[in-house]
């Protein structure tokens, strides 16, 4: 086949599911109910968050910039997924494609980063507590989140451009839910080695390095948390970085299971189910953890629907 200019490209088509009718109205409903959830929940940790004084701390305000990220993400690949299904329409523009390329790598770089400040701001927490207010001090931690969200904007900005850069064939059928950026290189007829040595160089220094800052991080608090002498004090130091742990831990499985199996394995339906628990599974799943494993958030979202409902009351009455 000739290449064609990737400007003469006016759109691609995204692979279903499952070809099958009658299965649509099922995947529907599934993936309508998992985002429901994910930006309800996500949305209910930023309000908790925002509306009691007791979590206006580092570790909360993380949180809600997680929390965020985590609602965009998602809306980034999933409303554009249900609106296909819902036409039997298998249609994305060429510039939405680029546009879920950049967000979906800006989000899920916000992710990692601020998986990382989290697990900074737990080791500053525990092994040097003293000192804990002064060192994570509100314009430290605001400026962590802006850096955050520079260095995410800017790899995702040279990601994208040096997709612009690619020729397509005339088969541009993408076999995935959504414009993944290994999917998209993949088509290309166009010399992809810049590309290709971007996506390691992602891999072995943000996915590597983040998981060596964290695991570093965490041999630091469980050397201090042995240190401890009563077992109360334990169990309390290693609650508050329990809820931590299992989103890392949840993370970045599931990120290294998509380019692990799309390595791996020539099945475009393998990539894709680990592409959906990464990108749908895991932003549904952490507020779900954060909120069942953390009295403070318990209370505060107790507090907040009680607050909401008698003001509701009273208005009625």
């Amino acid at each position: 086949m000739k290449p064609v200019n990737d400007t003469q490209v006016s759109e691609f088509l995204l692979l279903r599911f499952s070809e099958a009718a009658e299965e649509q109205p099922l995947i529907l409903g599934l993936f309508l109910a998992m985002y429901l959830i994910t930006v309800f929940g996500n949305l209910l940790i930023i309000l908790a968050v925002s509306s009691d004084s007791h979590l206006q701390t580092p570790m909360y305000f993380f949180l809600s910039n997680l929390s965020f990220a985590d609602i965009c993400f998602t809306s980034t690949t999933v409303p554009k997924m249900l609106v296909n299904i819902q036409t039997q329409n298998k249609v994305i523009t060429y510039k939405d494609c680029i546009a879920q390329v950049y967000f979906s790598i800006l989000f899920a770089g916000l992710d990692n980063f601020l998986l990382i400040v989290m697990a900074y701001d737990r080791f500053v927490a525990i092994c040097h507590p003293l000192h804990y207010t002064v060192i994570m001090n509100p314009q430290l931690c605001g400026l962590l989140v802006l850096v955050i969200w520079i260095i995410s904007a800017l790899y995702s900005l040279v990601q994208s451009l040096m997709l612009l850069r690619l020729s397509f064939c005339t088969n541009v059928e993408i076999p995935h839910f959504f414009c993944e950026l290994n999917q998209m290189i993949k088509l290309a007829c166009s010399d992809t080695f810049l590309n290709n040595v971007m996506i390691y160089f992602e891999t072995i220094l943000l996915c590597g390095g983040s998981l060596f800052v964290i695991i570093y991080s965490y041999s630091k608090i469980v050397s201090s948390i042995r240190r401890i002498s009563s077992a109360q004090g334990k169990y309390k130091a290693f609650s508050t970085c329990a809820s931590h742990l299992s989103v890392v831990s949840l993370f970045y499985c599931t990120a290294l299971g998509v380019y692990l199996s799309s390595a791996a394995s020539h099945s475009s339906r393998a990539s894709t189910i680990a592409s959906v628990i990464y990108t749908v599974v895991t932003p549904m799943l952490n507020p779900f953890i954060y909120s069942l494993r953390n009295k403070d958030i318990k209370r505060a979202l107790t507090t907040f629907i009680v607050k909401k409902t008698t003001k509701r009351q009273l208005s009625q009455g």
